[in-house]
């Protein structure tokens, strides 16, 4: 309900000692209007009270919560444990893993290292074999071609011999207009020749 400042001071202020309509406690109670809690005649009844809710409280905690709670904190502390330990393993297995495949591919780099120089030297050998074998046979087609000039020479001299005479008893014959014998045409190119 709405109530309009008017209406509120006009509203009658309850008495002392009468029962307050909305919340159903007197005004002015036994209290004298102080605060229970407050009161100073109470103080025994609630500190016997807090003494014993504070004992059953901590009766609670300690046979209930704590076991429970410190059960909790051994398990995950155990769990703790056991995974740092398999942590532990797992990181050793790796390093060891680790060494493992750099031991193999340091190995592997020196298998490859001796192959490519075994290849490398294969390779040097039969360059030198393909060319000693190249050399010879150039060296057999350079004597069967020194062979054949020096046939072909052999043949050419032979011949010249007998065109120098040939030649030379045709020109006496031409210039003298007689005919020249054979043999002394031949001893004539000889003693030239020689």
């Amino acid at each position: 309900m709405f109530v309009a400042p008017a209406f509120a001071q006009e509203a009658a202020q309850p008495a002392i000692g009468e029962t307050h309509t909305e919340t159903g406690v007197a005004e002015e109670g036994a209290h004298g209007g102080i605060f229970p809690p407050f009161d100073s005649s109470t103080y025994a009844s609630q500190i016997l009270w807090l003494a014993i809710t504070f004992g059953l409280f901590y009766l609670f905690l300690k046979r209930v919560v704590l076991p429970r709670i410190g059960g909790t904190l051994e398990v995950r502390h155990d769990r703790i444990a056991s995974d740092l330990d398999q942590a532990s393993r797992l990181k050793e297995e790796a390093d060891a893993a680790v060494a493992a495949y750099e031991q193999e591919l340091a190995e592997a780099r020196r298998k490859s290292a001796a192959i490519a120089q075994e290849a490398r030297d294969n390779a040097k050998a039969q360059a030198e074999a393909d060319r000693r074998a190249i050399t010879e046979t150039l060296d057999a087609k350079l004597g069967e071609a020194e062979a054949r000039i020096e046939e072909i020479k052999r043949i050419a001299l032979a011949d010249v011999d007998n065109i120098a005479e040939e030649t030379a008893a045709e020109i006496v014959q031409q210039l003298t207009g007689n005919e020249v014998s054979k043999a002394t045409v031949t001893a004539a190119v000889k003693a030239v020749s020689q």
